[in-house]
């Protein structure tokens, strides 16, 4: 594929890394750049699907590695861990993100945009803005969904003024109710049954490290903790096998309740002990209750990687 220019967001990929991929090929296409394909780095999670679905349009080409030279754009990430195999060989030509740049090293210039919002899509909003584009009712709708999900519902502390701003218009746009569209599609993400302790552990896994220690912070979302705690020993059995095989000092495993904003995590690993300094809890039996947390990048991560 080194005739085209991919765009792909981040391994375990959400909805915004997805859906981000297919708005900046429209965008592209708007530009006239007609090179340019989104792909994505795993499997569509039941939220995307959703989205997908309702849109009536196909997930992007899943790709596992990309080939020295090849040409790519980056969205929802920049970290070359939490990327595609073979990314330190490939030619990073661009990257949209909302997330801190860590590790991240070019041997050539760039265009690089990087803005501390809730979500790539609203920086995406702002780019078909800036440059006059009216937002048809498809780019509306894949838009609103990413805000959703990665504030959701503009609840979570990552939630911007340009994150509102942008889903109160693109309501308009799309001529939805945002509310209601908004938690069927939180809601899907949220069936967990049919997934294997393994697959859940990674569904939305990001691996990071610290000074040589490696560490992954795992996400899932419900509207009942109580009901994925029922899976608690296969979902320890599996943290503990990754933890062996990727050489973790920690696996921090968050099951978020959407309707109430709070998390209960499973944290495991040699470095679980920090979880008391980083959030003033005792794990009892490897799990904490975290009132008030839903956010990985905002609450959970920033508080391990200061006590790591």
């Amino acid at each position: 594929m080194q005739d085209k220019v991919l765009i792909f967001g981040h391994k375990n990929p959400d909805t915004d890394s997805i859906c981000s991929s297919i708005v900046y090929e429209m965008l592209d296409k708007r530009d006239g750049r007609e090179n340019t394909k989104a792909v994505r780095l795993g499997k569509v999670n039941k939220e995307t699907q959703y989205v997908l679905d309702y849109l009536k349009i196909e997930a992007p080409e899943l790709i596992e590695k990309v080939e020295e030279g090849q040409e790519v754009i980056l969205v929802d990430h920049n970290e070359f861990v939490e990327s595609v195999d073979g990314i330190e060989k490939a030619k990073v030509i661009e990257v949209v993100d909302h997330h801190r740049i860590k590790n991240f090293e070019t041997s050539e210039p760039l265009y690089y945009t990087a803005r501390p919002y809730g979500c790539t899509a609203t920086i995406l909003f702002e780019e078909y803005k800036q440059k006059g584009y009216a937002i048809d009712k498809k780019e509306a709708i894949l838009i609103a969904s990413c805000i959703i999900s990665d504030t959701l519902l503009l609840k979570s502390p990552t939630t911007t003024e340009h994150d509102k701003k942008a889903l109160e218009e693109l309501e308009k746009i799309a001529q939805i109710d945002i509310n209601k569209y908004g938690i069927e599609m939180l809601k899907a993400g949220t069936d967990l049954n049919d997934y294997s302790a393994e697959e859940l552990i990674n569904l939305d896994a990001k691996e990071s490290d610290k000074d040589g220690q490696k560490f992954i912070i795992a996400q899932v979302n419900t509207v009942s903790i109580e009901d994925v705690l029922k899976r608690e020993k296969e979902i320890k059995e599996q943290i503990n096998k990754a933890i062996e095989e990727k050489n973790l000092s920690l696996f921090v495993f968050a099951i978020t309740d959407i309707l109430n904003s709070n998390s209960e995590i499973i944290a495991l690993g040699k470095k679980a002990e920090i979880i008391k300094n980083a959030f003033g809890k005792e794990l009892k039996n490897d799990r904490a209750y975290l009132e008030g947390v839903v956010s990985r990048k905002k609450q959970i991560k920033p508080k391990i990687v200061d006590n790591l």
